[in-house]
């Protein structure tokens, strides 16, 4: 398929988990696509993705808490790719601990990546979307946005306020044809997904729920791969999705039961 040929797409968190596999997808369907993440190799692996499909890559070293970085990347992007016509928000960190023993830092930290650094991102890319009168964004959040999970308040919460926080831009950005959407993944196999194994049950205990964690298994009774958030990733920034905008589309194999 080259449903994004000739289209320009930034993605952060693109070199690792989920946001590789979203970039993978992008540019195997034609776009040419622009890197973001923190890991020291993210050029490198934009370089060979770009030998792998033949389409421009791009890739930079980024830490989303600092706000420059994120508008010198931006305006990078535009000027070696062209014109951003997708934005992709995945970046974001995990810190467990129960609510009475999370640190000042690990919850700031959490908000900083998983909420400011989004929203930093979302607006650089949508005041440059305004002036074109075009443009998608889709940001990936988490089904524990709206589901309590146990030792996963900051993240949890970091992700609600995420997920509104896009409603809300896609409210103000759909008189101008841009559309703003979520998916929102449950248990994931990521590298990310497997910090949360620490003994050897905790897989099947995930699969098939954990009444002491208040914990629903998952119905379909498997984890989603990276490539099939990818694919809910790409659906929402194609224009086979031309009519959906604040949508979240929740990928968790119904272990949130569609709440």
């Amino acid at each position: 398929m080259t449903r994004f040929a000739g289209k320009t797409v930034l993605i952060s968190g693109a070199a690792q988990g989920i946001g590789a596999s979203i970039a993978q997808a992008f540019s195997q369907e034609g776009a040419a696509v622009a890197l973001l993440d923190c890991k020291s190799d993210t050029p490198a692996l934009a370089n060979q993705l770009s030998q792998a499909t033949g389409n421009p890559t791009l890739g930079k070293v980024i830490d989303l808490r600092d706000g420059t970085a994120i508008l010198d990347a931006v305006t990078e992007t535009e000027l070696t790719l062209g014109p951003i016509d997708v934005l992709v928000s995945v970046a974001g960190i995990l810190r467990l601990s129960p609510v009475l023993d999370i640190t000042d830092q690990d919850w700031d930290e959490s908000f900083a990546v998983n909420t400011r650094g989004a929203f930093r991102l979302c607006r650089a890319v949508a005041q440059r979307m305004v002036d074109r009168r075009q443009g998608n964004i889709v940001v990936v959040s988490s089904n524990a946005a709206t589901t309590p999970r146990t030792g996963m308040a900051a993240y949890a919460a970091s992700k609600a306020a995420l997920t509104q926080f896009t409603r809300c831009l896609g409210l103000e950005l759909a008189p101008l044809d841009i559309r703003c959407n979520i998916v929102s993944p449950g248990s994931t196999d990521t590298a990310m997904q497997r910090q949360l194994w620490r003994q050897e049950d905790d897989k099947a205990r995930v699969l098939r729920g954990d009444p002491d964690q208040f914990r629903l298994g998952i119905p379909l009774n498997r984890f989603a791969s990276a490539c099939e958030i990818a694919d809910a990733v790409c659906f929402l920034a194609s224009d086979q999705a031309r009519h959906i905008t604040l949508h979240d589309l929740r990928v968790d194999g119904g272990a949130t039961l569609d709440r």
